[in-house]
């Protein structure tokens, strides 16, 4: 009676074949589950042994995307378990148009997932900076385009579709396109050189000619500025490429060179004096290296000192307070002295012609 029922045939198989076919998917299935833990465990052991980071980052990259290469071959399993099975040709010919998209698809996404997860970890973790995941978006929206335009072609051909003449046409089309779009493609080129090469990021006080602002966001086509006045300044990446740029912010110290004028009444003992006042107050500034104090000029109406010092720290505000404190300390031990800053005057000498 069991044999009989086993023997029934239903869409051209047996009973018992569809019961075989179940049973080879469950054992496949199990097999996948068993090998699984079997080479984590392998991978969680070797990651333990070694004393470097990038095994266990590996490892980690591992656990969280074997979801994705799971599916791909728990489909696999499925296709071999119904491949005793007689099926319509239609029917068969459309599954297998299925399961060749759906490998297809998977094994795409997570060739897509290692992929980014190796830039991320290489390019970001490696600057340790934010503002280089945001930067990496751009780079990973092409990635994918082109990984996916891949895909699309290689699908096509699998499915039988003759696809020689659509390439002749993309590349025609493309050399229409690029000649059309020559300044965005630059503009993009642009992008990968500032993302590559790194001349400034995201955060960066920059000059470009007579502009100045701190870089807000580094785009596919253009970068964008918030100026000291509050206003957004956007450039394309070709002219920042194209230009001198200036980054206070990688400058490790500045350098300062500032003037001032004494009267003529000054006499010789006081000015030999000066250079060895603003020495003293220099040196004892912190985060202050001094280089050299002189009396370069004769002016038309002051005796000019040249000074050069040295901050080690690129921030302007900081700057500002060293200078504050140095124009402070220079009056309070010049009116000590009685030295005189000079200013803008006039002496006027007549002579007496009625003097013999």
């Amino acid at each position: 009676m069991i044999n009989d029922f086993f023997q029934q045939t239903y869409f051209q198989n047996r009973v018992i074949d569809y019961i075989i076919s179940i049973a080879i998917f469950i054992l496949l299935a199990i097999s996948i589950q068993i090998i699984k833990r079997i080479l984590l465990k392998l991978l969680q052991t070797w990651a333990k042994k070694t004393t470097t980071k990038i095994d266990d980052k590996f490892v980690k990259a591992f656990e969280e995307r074997i979801k994705t290469f799971l599916n791909l071959v728990y489909f696999g399993a499925f296709y071999i378990s119904i491949k005793r099975l007689t099926i319509y040709s239609q029917i068969e010919r459309f599954f297998n148009i299925f399961i060749i998209i759906l490998l297809t698809f998977f094994g795409i996404r997570f060739l897509l997932s290692i992929t980014i997860y190796g830039l991320e970890t290489y390019w970001v973790k490696k600057e340790k900076g934010q503002a280089k995941k945001q930067a990496l978006k751009g780079i990973i929206t092409i990635i994918k385009i082109i990984i996916w335009g891949i895909f699309l072609i290689i699908l096509l051909d699998n499915l039988g579709i003759k696809i020689s003449a659509l390439v002749a046409g993309l590349g025609i089309g493309g050399i229409a396109i690029a000649l059309a779009a020559q300044s965005v493609l630059g503009d993009l080129f642009s992008y990968f050189i500032i993302f590559f090469d790194r001349p400034f990021e995201i955060g960066d006080f920059i000059i470009i000619g007579d502009f100045l602002g701190t870089v807000e966001d580094i785009g596919i086509k253009t970068t964008r500025l918030r100026s000291l006045g509050g206003e957004e300044l956007i450039f394309s990446n070709q002219d920042l490429t194209n230009s001198r740029v200036r980054n206070y912010k990688r400058m490790n110290r500045r350098r300062i060179v500032f003037k001032f004028g004494v009267i003529y009444q000054t006499t010789l003992a006081q000015l030999k004096k000066i250079p060895q006042i603003v020495e003293e107050i220099i040196t004892q500034i912190p985060e202050t290296t001094f280089d050299r104090a002189h009396f370069a000029s004769y002016a038309d109406f002051s005796l000019n000192f040249e000074v050069v010092y040295y901050i080690n720290n690129s921030d302007y505000n900081k700057y500002m307070d060293i200078q504050q404190e140095i124009n402070f300390q220079l009056k309070e031990a010049f009116e000590k002295e009685g030295i005189d800053f000079a200013y803008p005057t006039q002496t006027v000498f007549l002579a007496n012609e009625n003097k013999k």
